[in-house]
């Protein structure tokens, strides 16, 4: 996991890793990201003592989350944390001021996008696109604020001729996925990658044969084993905000990505179809 890795990419890939830990292992993680003085210097003794375990549980943390030993992840984090402590935002708190909202939520999202473009996976990017392009049918499935993203890259579809059918009801996600086949693609989009219905809708349409893909913040979720393909975006809590918040600014960012790669692939139609969506907006307006 170690080996070339982005500093960007590490606080993200750590927070990926966040379902397959138990409770203390968790706590142990959190102890040491909380710590703003942690460095290449810090000693493992320190670090058990401070989160209440032995140095051989952290060891085991560490190992657990990709790295080779304490030292590989000791190095990782403290390059990752030296290069973002300038842009770090501290929490949301009610006492801040209107300036210090204002910016410490636009630091969030700007800091949700370089960390998921620092874990894009381009190959998964081609190949989503690719199944996208290809497909008869194309069904975006997903609750709450993850149906409202399906509908707005649905829409950006629609502008270029990429007919899209976006669900957000169990029962109709279920019923479009049984009649899915193998020229079709299905699309599940949850934030936790844990949402059961979006997770049993996917499982259906892969079980007719359909090419799968997952929107999710958690490469080793439910829904991320039954996809084709993952794409993930990464965005840091707040007590205020929640996780949810930033991660979908970059959710919406990696969808523009792939919507340009599919109509970067018949770019005469795309312009085609967009100048006639254009023309039927405007002669709505006019109308």
């Amino acid at each position: 996991m170690s080996d070339g890795m982005d500093p960007r990419s590490v606080g993200p890939r750590i927070r990926m890793m966040r379902p397959n830990l138990t409770p203390l292992e968790a706590r142990v993680v959190d102890s040491v990201f909380e710590r703003r003085d942690f460095s290449a210097e810090t000693a493992l003794k320190d670090v058990a003592e401070a989160a209440g375990v032995s140095e051989a549980m952290v060891v085991k943390i560490a190992k657990k989350l990709g790295f080779s030993g304490y030292r590989d992840f000791r190095q990782n984090v403290a390059d990752y944390v030296r290069l973002s402590v300038a842009e770090m935002h501290d929490d949301l708190s009610p006492d801040d001021s209107g300036a210090e909202i204002v910016g410490k939520v636009f630091r969030a999202s700007i800091q949700a996008l370089e960390e998921t473009l620092a874990i894009a996976d381009v190959a998964a990017f081609e190949r989503a696109a690719d199944f996208i392009a290809q497909g008869r049918q194309r069904d975006f499935y997903g609750i709450g604020g993850s149906a409202q993203i399906a509908r707005d890259v649905a829409h950006k579809f629609l502008r270029i001729g990429i007919r899209a059918s976006v669900y957000d009801d169990a029962h109709m996600m279920a019923m479009s996925a049984s009649l899915l086949g193998t020229r079709d693609v299905a699309v599940g989009f949850s934030h936790t990658g844990a949402t059961l219905v979006t997770l049993e809708a996917l499982q259906i349409a892969r079980r007719r044969g359909a090419r799968t893909i997952a929107i999710t913040n958690y490469p080793h979720s439910a829904l991320a084993e039954v996809a084709d393909v993952v794409l993930c975006s990464t965005a840091r809590g707040s007590p205020l905000l929640g996780e949810n918040a930033a991660a979908r600014i970059a959710q919406l960012s990696l969808l523009d990505a792939i919507f340009v790669l599919v109509a970067q692939r018949d770019i005469k139609a795309a312009e085609a179809n967009l100048a006639l969506t254009q023309d039927a907006v405007r002669a709505k307006r006019r109308g």
